[in-house]
């Protein structure tokens, strides 16, 4: 197991091609967000996301969430409704994750079958340097062992997984809040996690919302 440490807010374009060569051989990487730290794969290789499941020990059946750059890569991933559009013209890049019905051109294996996908663009300028240059989404999971806590440091990262991927990004500690998700296959949305962006910051957008 390498490692790769950024030690400014600028990512070295040395370093994010390291890591984007590391991805396109269908290795697995755990890097710093806005939120948590994540575990990370190309999210077109289905192999390489098989490897996510088996090392988070996380059942099949449940979907992972997809990182992107922005709205205009989100376009060929995910069926866009008018409210989730102006959800990521407000919150994105940020702390907000959007389940809409997924494209074809998205792996059976990354959403367990199901129709809906988590989608978002993390508020990191790492993992958003690395989608950017790969040019296709990154699995966005967090990097803990499925129901254990999600790391802020690569510290905790070692503890957990550690032995188990291929390359570690070092980007000091984050917040630890994970994102607000928010399920748009419904009418109204419901939110089912929680976060930094409130439900009365979504109401302002697209107006009637339900919560768990």
């Amino acid at each position: 197991m390498n490692r790769i440490v950024f030690d400014s807010k600028y990512p070295s374009l040395k370093k994010i091609s390291i890591i984007v060569e590391t991805l396109k051989r269908g290795k697995v990487i755990i890097y710093p967000t806005d939120t948590v730290y994540g575990l990370g794969v190309n999210a077109f290789d289905s192999e390489a996301v098989y490897k996510i499941f088996r090392i988070k020990k996380r059942p099949l059946h449940q979907a992972l969430p997809i990182a992107v750059s922005g709205l205009k890569m989100a376009q060929s991933l995910v069926n866009i409704t008018e409210k989730a559009k102006r959800l990521m013209e407000t919150f994105w890049p940020g702390a907000l994750t959007i389940i809409l019905e997924k494209t074809s051109i998205i792996p059976e294996i990354v959403t367990g079958g199901k129709i809906g996908i988590g989608i978002r663009a993390p508020n990191h300028p790492i993992p958003l340097a690395i989608v950017k240059m790969l040019n296709v989404p990154i699995i966005a999971t967090s990097a803990n062992i499925h129901g254990e806590i999600s790391p802020v440091n690569v510290e905790e990262v070692s503890d957990q997984l550690g032995k188990s991927v291929d390359l570690i990004i070092e980007g000091g500690t984050v917040s630890g809040t994970p994102s607000t998700i928010i399920n748009m296959l419904e009418e109204p949305p419901m939110i089912i996690r929680k976060g930094n962006v409130t439900e009365e910051m979504i109401r302002k957008r697209i107006g009637e919302i339900d919560s768990i």
